[in-house]
């Protein structure tokens, strides 16, 4: 009997929803699945890409999968508009958020100022666009003075690269990046991290569909100690890390997204209070003034409480969240 119990925890079968591509950052989940660290807690986690910061919400929301990675803003406002909706945010992983305007020296753009009388280009999921009226009220901008170009993901980089806007939103390791290899030098980009201009949001986190974490806590605790486990691997070896996420994705070039992933690492993840704190938990006083900020650019239905968003009760000890 206990032989056939073990076989059934082996063989539990945890797909996980990404926001975007195969890319550096997502590395640490890829070498957490090659260094057997879901085996060892008997998950078998399968990895699915997304198309955006918002893609994975409804996806784990409606039990498609029971983990997703999104943006906790934007689950803010899921959940105001769909109340009853299973899903809340269990370990935050971008402690700063990624949330960035990226532009051009060589187009007048090096302020946030700078973006006024100029096109900004902006996908309409993008979680970066979803913030930037709060980014737009902490640094005062004219909205009327900013012409906002609707545009896709995969045009996004390149019509900046082409000057056909003067700046875009999106995440600083992405569009940054993407950019360079474009052909335009770092020394010609400027990135305006909304977290440095007056936004105090957190960023993308774990998410789980809360109905199937009441009905399997080991699992989600162990996906959670996991994914800790990954982040500190991929902190102390990222080349190894890397590997894994090329062999998923060999189209990818290994140096540009070793590069992507350290930028992730030293300015979304690795923060003071996560050296601090470990890994996934939230500072409620930062959290409320987030919820604050959110308040001012969007009419929520009903009270925004962070219980509602966040759960920290699945996440293991903080000596298992440490990442050095």
């Amino acid at each position: 009997m206990a032989g056939t119990s073990s076989v059934a925890i082996a063989e539990t079968d945890v797909p996980f929803a990404l926001d975007w591509k195969f890319e550096g950052p997502s590395a640490p989940y890829f070498h957490a699945i090659d260094a057997g660290i879901f085996a060892d807690a008997d998950l078998n986690v399968t990895i699915t890409e997304g198309q955006g910061s918002l893609d994975a919400i409804p996806k784990v929301a409606t039990g498609a999968f029971p983990f997703g990675f999104a943006d906790i803003n934007s689950l803010m406002r899921f959940l105001d508009q769909n109340p009853e909706a299973p899903v809340k945010a269990v370990m935050m992983i971008y402690d700063k958020p990624p949330f960035a305007v990226v532009g051009r020296k060589s187009l007048g753009v090096e302020t946030p100022k700078d973006l006024e009388g100029k096109v900004l280009g902006a996908p309409p999921p993008d979680g970066a666009w979803a913030q930037f009226p709060i980014f737009a009220a902490e640094n005062d901008l004219d909205m009327d003075a900013i012409t906002v170009e609707p545009v896709g993901f995969p045009t996004r980089e390149p019509m900046l690269a082409e000057g056909k806007v003067a700046s875009v939103t999106g995440f600083s390791f992405s569009s940054t990046l993407n950019l360079k290899r474009l052909g335009v030098p770092m020394e010609d980009q400027s990135v305006l991290l909304m977290a440095d201009y007056g936004v105090a949001l957190y960023g993308n986190a774990i998410i789980v569909n809360t109905d199937y974490a009441s009905e399997n806590p080991e699992v989600v605790t162990g996906f959670l100690t996991s994914i800790a486990a990954g982040w500190k691997g991929a902190i102390a070896d990222p080349a190894t890390a890397i590997e894994a996420l090329i062999e998923r994705n060999p189209a990818a070039d290994a140096d540009l997204e070793t590069e992507r992933l350290q930028m992730a690492i030293d300015a979304n993840v690795l923060t003071d209070y996560v050296q601090e704190n470990g890994i996934g938990g939230i500072d409620e006083e930062r959290m409320t003034t987030a919820i604050e900020q959110t308040k001012s650019v969007y009419e929520f239905s009903t009270e925004p409480e962070i219980s509602t968003y966040f759960d920290g009760s699945y996440l293991p000890a903080a000596d298992l969240r440490m990442l050095q």
